[in-house]
């Protein structure tokens, strides 16, 4: 359907008709394209033009329902409306089963014609807006990182393996769970979200099984759980690694049973849900530290997908730039272009938000800056300031030293070592290199603040304790003195 007036095609070799009914929807406030035969229906339609055919089956050139069974092929989301002198239940039939959206027969009145349109504008309009919103929900990326996602995805998406998604914050694990949802045997009942790491831990057990009136305090009426919300569809487990360890063993309960009761229930309810579950975590390393039973991760781990960020994938960042640009201006912003200076950019930043985090700056410089082309200098200058503001100040330590936060001093450090070899490649393994180097004082310093307590450090990075310790090991950090 066309963004300004709907344009209404009306094709009969009757000029009298065709001159009565443009008439009548041109007073609706529609344009009308008049077609007298066949042949010039066909070009019309075939050059993307019409919201609405108008078309009787007998004209100058072909037979209307064959010409309406032809064009659908190319643009399937076209309705026609058929009318016909030879009203017979063939006739009738002979329209439906060739996919019109309406069958009149003459004569017929105005008003009806007219009322037909209208509603199949109105289903046109509701399948546009879901194509747009299907669109929005599209992975893109022909990268050979995604290629691989893919093909795991074709192979499963028709099955009712359980399936693990694990990747980086940002990366798409939602996104991800809605393809194999929508593009699958359950695409028609309710794809639910939950996630797990939102959820109070007291509340868990009800937020995903229900609870019956009266089974804790507050608990005034029945309310249906996670799983009976996405009886006959899917069950989206985001975060699971945040999930505590007694409500993991009711998940895997259900899980293996088939069956669950609400909180204060006395009656076993069956289950009739697809589970695909998501986190960020390393589930191995959390099972091997006993934050997460083994038994639960294997039965969700059926099939495992995890997904490259960003950085890994850089070819498909222009191609995201530009899905972001084209979404962002239907929300109301400005439509911008990039220049090709911009996408070098893009391209070459780390990106630890990953996919979220790019569309969010392309938000930001659609919304901030004017002209409707984006330029490279333009796209650097918001990136250091928005990465400058992380946290409520400067992201690197050494940002009063160099004037820049921590991605430029290490940008500028990485363009001096391949300066340094000449046109040359450095030695393989500079991935592992780089991270020891950034890792092993970043650990020291922790280290040396927190006055070697281990569980403070751990905390203050972020890191299972655990993993600290591995990581001292490795880096052979000499602990510093209780007593410094």
């Amino acid at each position: 359907m066309s963004k300004n007036k709907p344009t209404i095609i009306v094709a009969d070799d009757d000029m009298t008709i065709r001159v009565v009914v443009s008439e009548a929807l041109r007073q609706e406030g529609w344009m009308v394209i008049e077609a007298e035969d066949v042949p010039e229906l066909r070009r019309v339609v075939e050059r993307g033009q019409g919201d609405v055919v108008i078309s009787d089956v007998i004209m100058p050139g072909g037979n209307g329902l064959d010409t309406m069974a032809e064009l659908l092929d190319s643009r399937p989301e076209l309705p026609f409306i058929i009318m016909s002198a030879q009203n017979t239940l063939s006739t009738a039939m002979g329209a439906t089963n060739s996919g019109a959206f309406d069958y009149l027969p003459k004569p017929f009145d105005i008003d009806e014609l007219v009322s037909v349109v209208k509603k199949a504008l109105q289903k046109s309009a509701k399948r546009n807006l879901n194509d747009q919103e299907n669109d929005q929900n599209t992975l893109i990326g022909t990268s050979p990182a995604m290629q691989e996602i893919y093909r795991t995805m074709a192979r499963v998406v028709n099955t009712e393996l359980t399936v693990l998604i694990s990747g980086e914050s940002g990366t798409g694990k939602e996104l991800v769970a809605r393809a194999l949802h929508d593009h699958g045997a359950r695409s028609e009942n309710p794809f639910v979200a939950v996630n797990m790491a939102a959820i109070p831990k007291e509340l868990i057990e009800s937020e995903l099984f229900g609870h019956e009136r009266g089974a804790f305090t507050g608990a005034e009426t029945r309310t249906l759980g996670r799983f009976g919300q996405a009886k006959g569809g899917t069950l989206f487990l985001d975060e699971i690694g945040d999930m505590p360890l007694d409500a993991q063993t009711r998940l895997l309960r259900v899980l293996q049973e088939g069956e669950y009761r609400t909180v204060g229930g006395s009656n076993s309810i069956k289950t009739n849900t697809r589970i695909i579950a998501a986190t960020n975590k390393n589930l191995q390393i959390m099972v091997r530290d006993g934050e997460f039973r083994e038994d639960l991760y294997f039965r969700l781990n059926v099939v495992p997908l995890s997904l490259p960020p960003l950085r890994d994938r850089a070819e498909d960042i222009p191609a995201l730039a530009e899905h972001f640009l084209i979404k962002i201006a239907e929300s109301g912003l400005p439509y911008k272009t990039l220049s090709e200076g911009a996408k070098k950019v893009l391209k070459s930043f780390d990106w630890p938000g990953n996919v979220r985090e790019l569309e969010n700056l392309i938000r930001r410089l659609c919304a901030l800056y004017p002209g409707d082309q984006i330029n490279g200098a333009t796209v650097k200058a918001e990136f250091d300031r928005s990465t400058s503001e992380m946290a409520g100040g400067p992201l690197s330590i050494m940002a009063n030293v160099t004037g820049g936060n921590l991605s430029q001093t290490v940008r500028m450090h990485l363009d001096q070592y391949f300066e340094f070899h000449e046109g040359d490649l450095p030695p393989p393994g500079l991935h592992a290199r780089i991270l020891r180097e950034i890792e092993r004082p970043l650990i020291q310093k922790v280290l040396s603040a927190t006055a070697g307590n281990q569980v403070k450090a751990a905390e203050l990075l972020g890191l299972n304790r655990n993993t600290l310790r591995k990581k001292i090991r490795e880096l052979e950090i000499v602990m510093p003195s209780r007593n410094t």
